[in-house]
């Protein structure tokens, strides 16, 4: 029978508010570890990106959660008065690392400005560039050189597309677009864990396309030309997308 911290976790998929809260209320632990875990890095962790993960962490803290970092909650929050206020009485938030468990681009290493392009937090990514974070700030690069990703890498290929709007941002604020890198871990942990290599923003989009990642082909390629825009680079005509061949057959 499952407990209720099983019925919380449960209520994490898809970012239900009212069914967290109804779960709380009958009684769930929103502090105590479930499976070595606690609530509030299962609900940071769930694969799923939306405008609702900021009420479903606000509802947690107000129960008692707390974050080992700080310095994540208002960027977690998509906070920009909180960000900018924070980084008023501290500016060195702006070259702070963190790390998170990522269920698709690594969040080792990071800085806050990754953090809010991996959750597609446009109000905090604003925030942050605008108070000066550096978007072409490297992460940390693991044993064998892989990471060291800028801001951008977040965007390019984000769950629904959602971080587009930042991906406009970075480039608008002068992140570059023809960063190249050894390779990148994606998915690090999970079933989908996948190694990809000899990087830039353009192939990582790309890999969008890949049957993991599960990405739509119409926004790949528009990120793309976005990309190549970008950089300088010409646009060729891309003539077949979506691709012909993987369409569904007509019987």
């Amino acid at each position: 029978m499952p407990t209720p911290e099983d019925d919380l976790l449960s209520a994490f998929d898809g970012h239900d508010l009212e069914a967290i809260r109804t779960v709380l209320t009958a009684g769930a632990d929103p502090c105590a570890p479930v499976r070595g875990k606690r609530p509030v890095y299962w609900l940071l962790e769930e694969y799923t990106r939306s405008d609702r993960l900021p009420e479903c962490l606000r509802l947690l803290f107000e129960r008692g959660a707390v974050l080992d970092d700080p310095a994540l909650a208002p960027v977690l929050l998509d906070d920009p008065a909180a960000i900018r206020d924070a980084v008023s009485k501290n500016k060195a938030l702006l070259q702070h690392r963190t790390s998170l468990v990522s269920s698709f681009t690594s969040l080792t290493g990071v800085t806050l400005l990754h953090v809010a392009a991996e959750y597609g937090h446009l109000n905090a990514a604003r925030a942050l560039v605008e108070a000066g974070a550096d978007v072409n700030a490297a992460a940390a690069t693991t044993a064998h050189g892989l990471n060291g990703h800028t801001p951008i890498f977040h965007t390019v290929n984000s769950n629904r597309n959602r971080s587009e709007p930042i991906m406009r941002l970075l480039l608008e604020a002068g992140a570059r677009a023809d960063v190249r890198l050894a390779g990148l871990e994606w998915g690090k942990g999970y079933p989908w864990e996948t190694t990809f290599f000899d990087l830039t923003p353009v192939s990582y989009a790309q890999m969008g396309l890949m049957p993991q990642v599960h990405r739509k082909e119409p926004d790949i390629y528009a990120n793309i030309r976005l990309l190549l825009e970008a950089a300088g680079r010409p646009i060729p005509a891309l003539e077949n997308v979506p691709n012909r061949y993987l369409q569904p057959k007509k019987s």
